[in-house]
């Protein structure tokens, strides 16, 4: 493994759906709503597969502080942009109660081939996620810290977990859009590489075999981007509340960190068997944060405070570094808040305790990411 410092910078996408106000149904974006939002943020903002979708991307950012305030512009100006059209974006994963045979997509070459390729698959992609860029340039060394960070995985989504209702139902799940997006091919766990190289050589079959055009349609819970010199992260729920998506991104650059720094003085993160993390990644998509994960160098299953605790002392000096200690530590948040997933049925809980039907009581929920998506802005 080559010695150089990566320069660890940050970006982060999100994508959002697209709500009427009044009604809290899904709503289509209008062509007008995708021009005003381009003419202010220029190519940091796209339409995503379906209609209802919108896509955002912070600039590649020095820091998780820089990281803030590009994705607070991106996020009021979506909102300022969808207001004039009486709609709001809310940053879930999930809608809780619109019919994925009800949506349309997007008209373009790429979402086009996508519906083709995919056929009956794609049609159910009424979700969406948050993937995190972090700043490695060494080819090699992002298959090395690759294989390393696969092991916390299960963490990230446990925390982001936002899905916990499909088309008007609890699905009993704190994660449901793994169950839609694990539908594809090329998805879950990324197998693990012995070298770029073996990476390499392994994508270029499929492409000589005319079955992907390149590693973007690798769509792995992490993968090396196809378009940065990043390690990405794939696996996070999107998530109502800016600070908390900032606490995802700054979990994912200080924990890369501190696995390159155990490289640099010849230590390393145990690889366990995809088998074992893929356990640990369906505890995190069933229960999120309630139930623990398990530390098989312990054969314990853990409690997630005291994960968390753990993990935290691990990035500690990455942090600091990094200046995101404020960040990391708001994991400690996200467990004394619950994880949208938790707030979200306590929110439709209590409308039923005061006598709404269940139909007005998952309104509330949307009413209720709406709130939170402009909390922090």
């Amino acid at each position: 493994m080559v010695n150089s410092e990566p320069d660890f910078t940050i970006g982060v996408e999100e994508e959002y759906l697209l709500v009427d106000k009044q009604t809290k149904d899904l709503a289509e974006a209008p062509d007008g709503l995708m021009q005003a939002c381009a003419a202010e943020l220029e190519d940091q903002v796209s339409p995503e597969f379906l209609q209802c979708q919108i896509e955002i991307g912070t600039k590649v950012c020095a820091s998780v502080g820089e990281a803030r305030e590009d994705l607070r512009h991106l996020r009021s100006t979506v909102a300022k942009c969808a207001a004039e059209y009486g709609l709001a974006p809310i940053a879930v994963s999930c809608h809780p109660f619109a019919e994925w045979k009800k949506q349309h997509h997007t008209n373009k070459d790429r979402y086009n081939a996508l519906q083709r390729d995919l056929g009956g698959v794609a049609s159910r992609l009424l979700i969406c996620g948050m993937h995190v860029h972090v700043g490695v340039e060494d080819p090699e060394q992002r298959a090395d810290l690759s294989n390393q960070f696969a092991y916390f995985l299960p963490h990230l989504l446990a925390l982001s977990s936002s899905s916990p209702y499909w088309q008007g139902q609890d699905t009993g799940l704190a994660s449901y859009r793994l169950t839609i997006f694990d539908n594809l091919p090329r998805t879950g766990l990324p197998p693990q590489f012995s070298s770029w190289g073996e990476f390499e050589r392994s994508v270029q079959v499929l492409i000589d075999l005319g079955v992907i055009e390149d590693s973007s349609k690798i769509w792995w819970d992490l993968r090396p981007s196809s378009r940065f010199p990043t390690l990405e992260t794939r696996i996070c729920d999107v998530t109502p509340r800016l600070e908390h998506t900032l606490t995802l991104a700054a979990l994912t650059q200080a924990t890369i960190r501190m696995l390159h720094r155990l490289g640099r003085k010849n230590q390393r993160w145990r690889l366990y068997d995809l088998f074992l993390v893929g356990e640990n990644r369906w505890r995190a998509q069933r229960y999120g944060t309630t139930e623990g994960i398990i530390d098989f160098g312990r054969r314990e299953i853990v409690p997630f405070d005291e994960i968390i605790d753990e993990w935290l002392e691990l990035i500690e000096e990455d942090a600091g570094i990094l200046q995101s200690t404020r960040e990391v530590h708001g994991a400690r948040d996200i467990l004394d808040s619950g994880t949208s997933a938790e707030r979200q049925r306590a929110v439709f809980a209590k409308a039923r305790e005061d006598g709404a039907d269940s139909d007005t009581a998952m309104r509330q929920v949307v009413a209720h990411l709406i709130d939170e998506f402009h909390a922090d802005l």
